[in-house]
């Protein structure tokens, strides 16, 4: 049986399952899985205290919360697929009350996000009982980047939003980017602990069709396929991809949040009748990557009007974005002699 305990970004690895146990990765853990009959690879992951403290530090309005949230949810389980070192960055600009959506993830472990609205807009719609996904993000893009470094050049793939959710936006990425069939589900709820605190949680899957026998290869309704081309009885009928979809339809959003059930626990429910295997779990962390020496390299580059217009009470104090960290800096270190 699955061992139910609390597990945060921070603590490690849980122990090795006993003889007739499932491991169980906990949450902030992405577990990658693989269903070889039906050809099929993804990861699947529950966010819990790792979320709730990235959504807490900024008080942010809760649907602004919830989308950041899903945001967090599909960046980790796609920075943590990257096989080298480097990061993913997840970013949205739209039109709308929400304008901004940033989450990154740096390997092998690290994620930080943030987002920028207006919240007298927010709160209009709130006001309107018309506040959702579609009318937060507005009209904008959706831009997925793959960084490997200064040396290396960056991977983006564009995806407009208009009228589409971040979960469908996905969708359409991976059918136009990388022609792989794919599908995902994402989900965000509070959950309410003993004493009525409550706390952020999210989950998501995602699934992908690889087949390598190449009569899966020329199924009809894949991309790229060619089975258009063939006569009927040329291969056997082989709905693999379809028969994913229509399991991945039984999920519920509950399943993928609640953590009495587990990503191991809901992958078992989900494709017991196949078989399906679990890979050594991926831990994520709420970590930012700022610090006062890229802090003071940035205001290096500024030039010295930039540094004057900076100062504040005397001093320089620049507030990173997504972790909210201060840093201070006596101006006269950025500034020409005798200035």
């Amino acid at each position: 049986m699955l061992e139910s305990r609390q597990v945060t970004g921070y603590e490690p690895k849980p122990r090795e399952p006993k003889l007739g146990e499932f491991g169980h990765a906990g949450d902030d853990h992405v577990v990658p899985f693989e269903v070889s009959a039906l050809d099929v690879r993804g990861r699947a992951v529950q966010l819990g205290a790792m979320l709730d403290a990235i959504l807490s530090r900024h008080a942010y309005p809760e649907p602004v919360a919830r989308l950041l949230a899903q945001a967090c949810v599909l960046t980790v389980l796609l920075g943590t697929s990257l096989k080298f070192q480097g990061k993913f960055i997840l970013q949205t600009r739209t039109d709308g009350p929400v304008d901004m959506l940033v989450a990154d993830f740096t390997t092998p472990d690290a994620l930080r996000a943030y987002a920028k609205f207006d919240a007298d807009k927010v709160a209009a719609l709130e006001a309107e009982g018309k506040v959702d996904e579609i009318s937060l993000l507005g009209s904008g893009v959706l831009a997925l980047t793959i960084d490997q470094g200064v040396h290396m050049q960056r991977y983006q793939g564009i995806v407009q939003l208009d009228g589409i959710t971040l979960e469908e936006a996905a969708r359409v990425y991976f059918r136009q980017s990388e022609q792989i069939p794919t599908d995902l589900r994402l989900t965000v709820a509070k959950q309410v602990l003993a004493g009525g605190q409550e706390q952020w949680r999210a989950g998501g899957m995602f699934a992908q069709f690889l087949p390598q026998a190449p009569e899966r290869m020329r199924m009809p309704d894949l991309h790229g396929g060619d089975g258009d081309d063939t006569e009927a009885g040329d291969h056997p009928q082989d709905d693999a991809w379809q028969e994913l979809l229509m399991l991945f339809s039984t999920v519920e959003p509950a399943e993928l949040i609640d953590p009495t059930v587990g990503a191991e626990r809901l992958l078992y429910r989900l494709f017991h009748e196949h078989g399906v295997r679990v890979f050594d779990n991926v831990q994520v962390a709420d970590r930012c990557s700022c610090s006062q020496e890229r802090i003071e390299g940035m205001l290096r580059g500024f030039t010295a009007e930039e540094v004057r217009d900076s100062i504040e009470a005397g001093r320089i104090r620049v507030e990173c974005q997504f972790c909210s960290k201060a840093y201070e800096f006596e101006p006269a270190e950025f500034l020409p002699a005798g200035d």
